[in-house]
């Protein structure tokens, strides 16, 4: 018997990724030093009361149970804690848990779309985004950021019959891959966009915790009218290492949340309940080290942006995330190209930018997993090596 899997399957690629891979364990088998800062997993220990309370409710058989909803302690932390981190006042009602952001963002477009209906999607984009639209059945519209507009959406260049079509727009900020953070004013612009469209705002906020140089780090829902237009995720994983836990939140808008219930409830039985604990633990537990984290995030920033432009790489100094974002050196044709050579000469795995879309290409982007000293060492390897000319 042949089997013919889905037809849908062949949207996506995993091309450069299984290259990148192959390469990597190339070099480990040769006995080659590798510094990997391909991927945005986070090194930084989950804190200790966090762990402890995943660990109690782990001792209870009767938490084993299926979950079916998030418990009321849950939703009450989440809500307490907006109010506390971003002065926004939600009800319980409009949140809901999602098994990690990148599945919430994922499935929405099933929850939103008809056909017909418009997606608006960053390039480059976050590849789960069009997802998310793909899977909903939607036309995909990509809306450029550039670098000479700070990777700011500039909504007049979207055409006026494509956003009168669009059913939801995807932005995020601080930004994965261009490590660019948003001004308020763009927040009030992206609002009144999406009022005179009858746009639904979608927006991704999983490192409002890991800003750099004072920059503004907050919420969507912040800002006047932004519950009537949309919704934001809200994610664990990078401000508390919850990572591997997969805890997620959609939180505002309560048709949408009722609808993304709904959806869910056709495939899940909710949350692990010691995965709930933890996160009531996170939540409602002291924040000092969120704080330090970032601190520390920023001194790797500063010892690879910095060390780089030392050595003759112009890179420019990330605003957020756990990542930077850097124009390839001068002498190479493109994005992947760099990274082969990179990896052959020096160990260094990074990831490059058309895997984010096309306006990605030119760029390669760096996670900031490695400890300062590694850091440190790795820009030393670079400069030996002779690849930026």
């Amino acid at each position: 018997m042949e089997i013919e899997v889905s037809k849908r399957l062949e949207h996506f690629q995993t091309g450069i990724f299984a290259a990148l891979n192959e390469k990597k364990e190339e070099l480990v088998k040769s006995g080659k030093k590798v510094y990997n800062l391909s991927v945005g997993t986070p090194d930084f220990p989950v804190a200790e009361h966090v762990r402890k309370a995943i660990l109690e409710s782990a001792a209870k058989p009767e938490d084993f149970h299926y979950a079916l909803r998030d418990l009321p302690e849950l939703l009450e932390a989440v809500k307490d804690y907006y109010k506390e981190r971003f002065g926004v006042e939600v009800s319980t009602e409009e949140i809901a848990s999602v098994n990690g952001s990148q599945e919430g963002i994922a499935h929405i477009g099933m929850a939103l779309c008809n056909p017909g209906d418009v997606v608006l999607l960053p390039n480059p984009g976050y590849p789960v985004f069009e997802v998310g639209g793909y899977f909903g059945g939607g036309e995909l519209y990509f809306y450029d950021l550039k670098e000479e507009n700070q990777f700011l959406p500039q909504f007049d260049e979207i055409p006026k019959d494509i956003a009168e079509r669009a059913k939801y727009i995807m932005v995020s900020y601080p930004y994965n891959p261009v490590c660019a953070v948003a001004p308020k004013e763009f927040y009030e612009e992206l609002i009144a966009f999406a009022q005179k469209y009858d746009i639904i705002v979608v927006h991704d906020n999983a490192y409002s915790d890991i800003i750099f140089d004072g920059a503004y780090g907050g919420s969507f829902l912040e800002f006047p009218g932004a519950k009537e237009v949309g919704v934001e995720f809200f994610s664990l994983s990078k401000s508390f290492n919850l990572t591997g836990a997969r805890v997620s939140f959609v939180i505002g808008n309560k048709k949408i949340v009722d609808a993304m219930k709904l959806l869910r409830s056709q495939y899940d039985f909710g949350m692990f309940q010691p995965i709930q604990h933890g996160a009531i633990a996170a939540l409602r537990g002291p924040k000092d080290d969120v704080k330090e984290q970032c601190r520390k995030y920023q001194e790797r920033r500063d010892a690879l942006c910095g060390g780089l432009r030392s050595i003759g790489w112009n890179v420019a100094d990330s605003k957020g995330t756990m990542f930077a974002w850097a124009k390839i050196p001068e002498g190479f044709s493109s994005s992947q190209e760099f990274c082969m050579k990179l990896m052959e000469k020096t160990g260094v795995i990074c990831t490059p930018g058309d895997a984010f879309g096309s306006m990605g290409e030119g760029y390669v982007r760096f996670a900031l997993v490695l400890p300062v000293e590694e850091i440190q060492e790795m820009v030393e390897v670079i400069d030996a090596s002779g690849i930026l000319g």
